[in-house]
């Protein structure tokens, strides 16, 4: 194999701001990428990670701050001279142009000999497993075979750098589980470094090595999946990682732990950050709950879901505070049910008042 990406040992945002009018929609993005990192930029809609991969490739320009690869500062670069490669949600391939040659077509803007377009665009369709579809138009390809074609699109340049938006939100469940084997795959192959945006946690955790929790233009968190799926950092981390239950407190703190009442149940968790006497807030995932005829929180279900092997479950505890959990019980609106937590998997956070 000859395709493999240009060699680089750092990417470096270093204070990336961008504003649009008075909205700060990124405010001072700093972090280093090294050659071969898979990261994924991850938060809700409006967080500001659409737009650092914009100013990364070029099609925005910075209120503030610079982009560094090695040495050579590159926000001022045009795009086409950052030798980046993208993938859009949209895919944004030519529908007249055959799939060869939209994958060459980034090749003939570089002005590259035909003998040595065919060479690489050749290997860009055999590494996406697309070389028998490589003279069918765009329209005749299904929507898994279209983002393979953007892929090779992006990966015949050679680039440092793949940046990915969102590449998987217009597939089915189905076809996202097979790309996302195939992002990995193709990015292990090729040694690019990856930035990739999605609001989706599990993607995230299953595609990254380091995931860029962002919300409302700032960095709250960067880490490994295990990091931030164990330990998330601040709350509305927690939140956005499937921490679903994020429920006001009042808090004691008692020896490195802290006492919680929660819908009138007093349980010890695990602070996270210090906390002090008073309000807090207490996060837990719906799968950290067990059913136990002792367990000292009491809830009347309100809705269960059966997902295969358990039933995903809501119900209102003596206060109305709403909880989440599942159980592998059949379980049906209205029982009353007692449930226990390990404290160690009861995060504690500061109350930001939000």
């Amino acid at each position: 194999m000859t395709i493999a990406a240009r060699d680089f040992r750092e990417l470096r945002l270093d204070g990336m701001s961008r504003n649009f009018g008075t909205v700060n929609a990124l405010k001072g993005v700093t972090l280093s990428v090294k050659r071969g990192e898979f990261i994924a930029l991850l938060g809700p809609s409006g967080c500001g990670k659409s737009t650092a991969l914009n100013c990364l490739a070029g099609l925005l320009t910075l209120s503030s701050g610079s982009i560094w690869l090695d040495k050579t500062r590159i926000d001022a670069l045009k795009p086409e001279l950052r030798g980046f490669g993208m993938v859009f949600q949209n895919y944004a391939l030519f529908p007249h142009m055959s799939v060869r040659r939209n994958v060459g077509f980034g090749l003939k803007m570089q002005g590259l000999a035909k003998s040595e377009i065919d060479r690489k665009v050749n290997e860009a369709l055999n590494i996406v497993r697309l070389t028998d579809q490589a003279e069918k138009l765009p329209g005749q390809l299904s929507g898994g075979q279209q983002q393979r074609v953007a892929i090779a699109r992006a990966i015949v340049i050679e680039p440092p750098l793949v940046l990915m938006d969102e590449p998987l939100s217009n597939l089915d469940a189905k076809l996202r589980l097979e790309m996302r084997a195939e992002i990995r795959r193709i990015h292990d192959l090729i040694g690019s470094a990856t930035i990739y945006v999605t609001h989706d946690q599990e993607e995230a955790l299953s595609l990254a090595d380091r995931i860029v929790v962002m919300r409302d233009g700032l960095v709250r968190q960067v880490g490994t999946s295990e990091d931030l799926y164990v330990t998330p950092a601040h709350a509305d981390v927690a939140d956005f990682m499937g921490y679903r239950n994020i429920i006001k407190s009042k808090a004691t703190p008692a020896g490195g732990k802290v006492r919680v009442s929660i819908g009138g149940a007093e349980i010890d968790g695990n602070p996270v950050e210090p906390v002090t006497n008073g309000n807090a807030v207490a996060a837990i995932r719906p799968d950290e709950f067990h059913v136990d005829a002792n367990g000292p929180i009491a809830v009347t279900v309100d809705s269960a879901q059966y997902h295969g092997q358990d039933f995903y479950c809501s119900g209102k505890m003596a206060d109305g505070t709403e909880l989440y959990f599942r159980t592998p019980s059949r379980t049906k609106r209205g029982d009353k049910i007692r449930l226990k937590v390990d404290p160690a998997r009861v995060l504690v956070y500061q109350d930001a008042g939000k």
